[in-house]
């Protein structure tokens, strides 16, 4: 019984911090969620008003709310896979025998994580810049006219893309990294004895192995993507025509802009839905491939 309430008491301070700074702030946000909070209850709560699932059904009827779920699905389905490729690849490649200055190399692809956001995307809109911008110089130089990346909806979203996978791959990268060093390098040797090739030991030997670590990587990288804002709202403020306005950047709008503090509240917990739902494929269908 003693060792019972010696367990509560160092959990206990946990569990409140927990409590008071995330199950309330839920609670309450699916409370707003449920009225028409606004400006004006803002001022006075007696303009407040119990919707129910008033906002939910006004935000399935609303052309803009669908558009920036199809940009975020869009974001999601080519930058995750994206990324976790990229993010791969340099970590094979700092992982070869054959790399040197490794440290350098390591530190030199995790800067970006750790960099400013606001910061690296003034630089990334310089360079993506139509006439001045050093990307457009080099595809210049093969013969490839300018491309107008933030202002043509058909390339706003796609440099946002290569933004994000830019500046978020190395994460992925040192976890990737940390996975491939805890492989036996015995396998490796008794698959080089069987004569298999370089391409077969990744095949047969470094994906399996990395299966959990790539069910983590995925799951992560997903629910992180789905979140996309600062990139939008830094470089094209969800522009040109709404072609890089995401959920959450609606969601902003919605509470920050119009203070449709309810609506806003709405969108968050569809968000949720979504990702929760999304998570679950997921994470079974990714278990299931890396089961033996």
């Amino acid at each position: 019984m003693k060792t019972s309430h010696a367990g509560w008491v160092f959990v206990t301070p946990a569990l409140f911090m927990i409590a008071v700074f995330f199950l309330l702030p839920v609670l309450a946000a699916l409370g707003l969620s449920l009225t028409d909070f606004d400006i004006y209850a803002l001022a006075r709560l007696d303009n407040l008003r119990f919707v129910g699932g008033g906002n939910y059904l006004r935000l399935l009827q609303t052309p803009l709310f669908w558009k920036a779920l199809g940009n975020t699905l869009f974001f999601v389905l080519v930058g995750v896979p994206l990324s976790i490729a990229v993010s791969l690849m340099a970590a094979l490649l700092l992982h070869s025998a054959v790399a040197r200055g490794k440290a350098i190399f390591r530190t030199a692809l995790f800067a970006p994580v750790v960099t400013t956001l606001v910061a690296v995307a003034v630089i990334w809109n310089y360079l993506l810049h139509t006439r001045y911008g050093l990307i457009n110089d080099l595809l210049g130089r093969i013969g490839i006219p300018p491309i107008n990346w933030l202002g043509d909806p058909r390339w706003a979203m796609p440099a946002i893309i290569l933004f994000a996978v830019w500046k978020n791959f190395g994460f992925n990268m040192v976890i990737f990294l940390a996975a491939l060093q805890s492989i036996p390098e015995e396998l490796y040797e008794a698959a080089r004895i069987e004569g298999a090739t370089a391409l077969q030991q990744l095949r047969f030997v470094t994906l399996p192995s990395l299966a959990p670590t790539l069910v983590l990587v995925s799951i992560l990288t997903m629910a992180g993507y789905f979140q996309l804002f600062a990139e939008p709202y830094v470089m094209t403020q969800g522009g040109p025509l709404q072609s890089t306005t995401s959920v959450l950047y609606f969601m902003y709008e919605e509470g920050f802009k119009w203070w449709n503090l309810g609506s806003a509240s709405a969108v968050a917990f569809l968000l949720f839905l979504l990702m929760f739902a999304v998570t679950l494929v997921q994470s079974f269908a990714l278990r299931r491939w890396s089961e033996p």
